[in-house]
């Protein structure tokens, strides 16, 4: 190889194994390219009308680089072992390019009937590599095509559950991606494909900020084995996601569905049942949520599951083993729940072996505002459902009138202290009766603004109170300035900070 033709394998290997969602994979977008490169923004969100032009050039790069190495191998040239790793990660990164439309089409399809034509392409640019190598390349070729699935789903998944042009959700994006892959996408592809079920996940971060959506990407992305006879994929990850939220539940409730139990185990117990540790395949996943609300004597039940994979039903004394993967999530403060004695410090320390923080829609919209409304029309899609091009359409509409009525009456700049889910009640409102209303400011409806008898207000209190009571009729901080004579900032500070107490 020429000097610029070895920069050029190294930097297109770099591309190939970097972390898709992080600014890092504009950096070797860079380095591929050299003055070729485009500027284009550092954070690869979900705006449809906005495409990387550099991808098509890398591809293209990338094509004619492989035909040049591929002549060259055929002349008889020996590569290093470094060069042949790099040309085999080259030769990879262009197969996927090339059948990423039919991988995504996989994702739904009963059978795969592209297997062969991925095998041919493989073959002609591995074949020429020197016999042991290229043997050892053949042989895990099914791997190989099975690993570049996996890219694609994780690839969708992300990017079609975690929405936002910020940095904080560039961020999330990028943690969902080393929850899947670690941080080193070649040992992944080596040695842990098939570890990753036995580590547990915990997402933490406020409530209503999507944390189930992460689970959702995380388990729908995993490594699936493909059957060349049949086909096939080994499952269908859709149907082996197994949420459970344990603060909806008692705690009996609780230990049967996610244990199982045998007949007579408790009252009611009509039947033997089997829990999701159960039936979740060894593929599979079971997402705890609300971790934090887990009662302790399940938490140490639980904690026989991450330390011995083995579990017992109610009623039973013969354990069974769990072959699939935790995801747990929690919106409390563990640390806090931990010094009180709520939460096991040894179950802890099981859960964080992996970690993710998802970020509050105010982080998100402090760094991007545009999200907002990116993310309101998420959620008209998601109400409006599948309903081709008309569906879109009325989705644009309800997206104009939402972010209309929020510009009026609640201000860019409101904080929305209940995040995305807030955020989303907000637009069913909004469809349903053409308003909405944040619920802290109506707790006191049919209460009086101040007690006379006892007279405990100050008086910044009592400004805050009428404030909020204003408020409570107008539903804009505007209109509500306007009537008291203040600025709307004040007006909004005011509210918030009485709102703010009563949450303490």
């Amino acid at each position: 190889m020429t000097a610029e033709q070895g920069r050029l394998l190294t930097s297109l290997s770099e591309l190939a194994r970097c972390n898709p969602f992080l600014p890092e994979r504009i950096e070797r977008e860079r380095q591929a390219l050299d003055d070729a490169f485009e500027e284009v923004s550092l954070v690869w969100s979900k705006r449809l009308d906005r495409e990387n032009p550099n991808v098509v050039k890398i591809a293209e790069r990338a094509e004619s680089l492989a035909m040049t190495l591929r002549a060259r191998l055929t002349e008889g040239v020996k590569p290093s072992t470094k060069d042949a790793q790099l040309y085999q990660e080259l030769v990879f990164y262009l197969l996927y390019d090339r059948f990423e439309a039919r991988f995504e089409l996989a994702m739904t399809a009963p059978e795969v009937d592209f297997y062969d034509d991925f095998l041919e392409q493989a073959r002609f640019y591995l074949s020429p590599l020197p016999p042991r190598v290229a043997e050892e390349v053949d042989a895990e070729l099914r791997h190989w095509f099975a690993f570049l699935f996996q890219v694609r789903r994780a690839s969708y998944y992300i990017f079609d559950f975690i929405v936002g042009s910020s940095l904080p959700a560039a961020r999330l994006r990028g943690a969902a991606w080393q929850s899947i892959f670690t941080h080193d996408l070649r040992r992944y592809r080596r040695l842990l494909f098939g570890k990753m079920s036995e580590v547990a996940t915990l997402i933490t971060g406020p409530s209503g900020t999507g944390k189930e959506l992460v689970a959702q990407a995380i388990a729908l992305s995993g490594y699936i084995p493909f059957q060349p006879k049949r086909k096939q994929f080994e499952i269908d990850l859709g149907q082996a996601f197994f949420p459970l939220n344990l603060s909806a539940l008692a705690p009996t409730l609780v230990e049967s569905e996610l244990f199982g139990h045998r007949r007579g185990a408790f009252t009611g117990a009509l039947s033997d049942r089997k829990g999701y540790l159960a039936v979740c395949p060894a593929l599979g996943t079971v997402f705890l949520d609300e971790i934090g609300d887990l009662d302790p004597a399940i938490q140490v039940k639980l904690l026989r599951v991450l330390q011995t994979r083995t579990f017992q039903p109610l009623g039973e004394t013969k354990s069974q083993s769990f072959t699939g993967k935790i995801v747990a999530a929690t919106n409390r403060d563990l640390a806090r729940e931990m010094r009180s004695g709520r939460f096991r410090e040894d179950l802890y320390y099981r859960l964080c072996s992996d970690l993710i923080t998802t970020p509050s829609l105010k982080e998100q919209l402090r760094d991007a505002p545009d999200d907002l409304q990116d993310l309101v029309r998420f959620i008209a899609r998601r109400f409006i459902g599948q309903g081709g091009q008309g569906g879109r359409e009325e989705a644009e509409t309800i997206t104009k009138e939402v972010i209309a009525w929020i510009t009026n009456h609640l201000g860019l700049d409101y904080e929305w202290p209940g995040n995305v889910r807030e955020l989303e009640q907000c637009l069913r409102n909004v469809v349903i009766r053409k308003e909405y209303r944040p619920t802290f400011v109506g707790r006191d409806a049919s209460s009086s603004i101040v007690d006379l008898e006892s007279a405990t207000l100050t008086a910044e209190e009592l400004i805050e109170k009428y404030c909020t009571a204003v408020y409570q009729r107008t539903g804009n901080y505007l209109e509500t300035a306007r009537r008291l004579g203040l600025d709307r900032r004040t007006v909004k500070s005011k509210i918030e900070a009485l709102h703010n107490r009563k949450r303490v």
